[in-house]
């Protein structure tokens, strides 16, 4: 008899606590870590981007259920909620400007959207992004990696660590 594994799907990050703030990942630990040891922490999740307003769609829309059997059934007119971005980290440059981090672990379709989103919508916006691992790839068998996306559309990234130089631009 075989047995079933009991791992579904893409494996889920822990969250941790850590001074009392519950971080979605260790890799957010981490990260708030350096940033208080280099006196740069500000806070964690503390601003929210409005990508999409919400909206109500008001006209008629007929559609089978999801596995195309049963009846039409009329799946319009309903309020289509709007698309929020939140930035794990912000630190303030010497230039009085600011500094997003982004820390991924697994960085997915939706989180890939939302940050084209927000850099098209919100430029010149100063986000950078915090890999646990630039080389995994974007999906199973992607030939681009994390890495490599952001290298072509001109995005700031490192591995696991906040570089010296992105740190040395920040006030103390």
């Amino acid at each position: 008899m075989k047995r079933k594994s009991g791992k579904r799907g893409p494996v889920a990050a822990k969250k941790v606590s850590y001074d009392g703030i519950n971080f979605a990942s260790g890799l957010e630990r981490y990260t708030y870590m350096a940033l208080k040891k280099n006196k740069l922490f500000e806070g964690y999740e503390n601003e929210v981007f409005q990508l999409v307003e919400s909206f109500n769609f008001d006209n008629e829309s007929f559609e089978k259920q999801a596995n195309g059997k049963g009846e039409y059934t009329n799946r319009g007119q309903k309020k289509i909620l709007g698309i929020k971005y939140t930035p794990d980290f912000i630190l303030r440059k010497s230039d009085g400007s600011k500094m997003y981090i982004e820390t991924k672990g697994l960085w997915t379709v939706k989180d890939r959207f939302k940050a084209r989103l927000v850099h098209e919508e919100h430029d010149p916006l100063d986000l950078r992004y915090v890999f646990s691992n630039q080389n995994a790839r974007l999906y199973k068998g992607s030939p681009t990696s994390y890495a490599m996306y952001c290298q072509r559309l001109g995005w700031k990234y490192a591995h696991k660590v906040i570089p010296e130089e992105w740190l040395a631009e920040c006030v103390k």
